[in-house]
């Protein structure tokens, strides 16, 4: 298989940051807002190089999306950021009512999401974001996997008219997409060709597969990998196209089986081909508090339970 090399443990926010700060001086349109966390959002750079474009909205979420669609109307192309548990959870009404609704040109930026975001614990964890949002009608959902990956996602949506859920998290984690990569929504990346099984993930998971699928040779099983970044509109073809080949999927996400990847994929395969399907997500289920490391461990999100799932769901075939 084909052989992926961790240049160095980045965190995805700062891809978002460093992104935010290419577009702060390529487009004057865009505009950062943000609820009390800029260094969390890593937004330094952008405001230090555009302090007439950034609006510090405080610790007022629902506010923030309010003025984003309104800054919409001007031409502008407002990024706005927060933790993704107060990014879609505490504003919902305010997303579908003033920006999904009339289809405004918002980047909903989120860091800080997911099991990884660690030890403060499950109030501050959310783990159905991506349903909550996918499920707007209009909202594109994209889950990049590590730091290049963010970063390019994040240029590539400003020039995307409409709105945008972008979902990115706080932990280091392997780098290793290549740096100037070409970002395209809806387009799935195939990482490695396999034959036996197919394994479809998405953010912190796709290294997770690669890992999984390295092992997975070892056994004898030839396991397709395909990083799956934009979650809405999915690449349904892609899909299709590989299970067409294996006969069996397993998907993997930090998120609830319930609303995630792992659901959508399985629409697309029971109108078009069902196949056999693992899903390694959490179990409906609040987190806790813990490192990232102990909680993916515990909830079952690393490269030992896909392994599991893959062994489980080839037999089924």
């Amino acid at each position: 298989m084909k052989k992926y090399i961790d240049s160095g443990k980045k965190d995805t926010r700062s891809g978002f940051g460093a992104g935010l700060a290419e577009l702060g001086r390529t487009n004057p349109n865009v505009v950062a807002l943000c609820a009390d966390l800029i260094g969390s959002l890593k937004m330094n750079t952008f405001i230090d190089e555009n302090p007439d474009r950034f609006f510090q909205i405080g610790i007022a979420e629902a506010n923030m999306m309010g003025i984003a669609a309104g800054l919409t109307v001007g031409g502008k192309i407002p990024f706005t950021g927060t933790f993704a548990n107060f990014s879609t959870g505490r504003v919902y009404d305010q997303i579908r009512q003033s920006i999904a609704y009339s289809g405004k040109n918002v980047k909903i930026c989120a860091s800080h999401a997911g099991l990884t975001l660690g030890e403060d614990g499950a109030t501050h964890q959310i783990l159905e974001d991506i349903g909550l949002m996918k499920m707007l009608p209009g909202m594109v959902v994209i889950n990049p996997c590590d730091y290049n990956q963010t970063k390019a996602a994040t240029i590539a949506i400003a020039d995307y008219e409409g709105p945008v859920y972008l979902r990115f998290g706080r932990p280091g984690v392997p780098n290793f997409t290549p740096e100037s990569q070409n970002f395209e929504i809806g387009k799935a990346v195939m990482l490695n060709e396999g034959t036996d099984v197919t394994i479809v993930a998405t953010g912190h998971l796709v290294w997770e597969a690669l890992k999984a699928a390295e092992a997975l040779e070892d056994k004898g099983i030839s396991a397709e990998v395909i990083n799956i970044h934009t979650i809405k509109p999915l690449d349904d073809e892609a899909i299709l196209n590989s299970v067409a080949k294996t006969g069996c999927i397993v998907t993997a996400e930090e998120h609830n089986y319930l609303g995630g990847l792992g659901e959508s994929v399985s629409r697309v395969l029971v109108q078009n081909n069902p196949v056999p399907q693992e899903f390694i997500a959490t179990n409906d289920t609040f987190g806790e508090s813990g490192t990232p490391a102990q909680l993916m461990e515990k909830y079952g999100l690393n490269d030992k339970a896909i392994i599991n799932a893959v062994e489980k769901v080839v037999k089924r075939k």
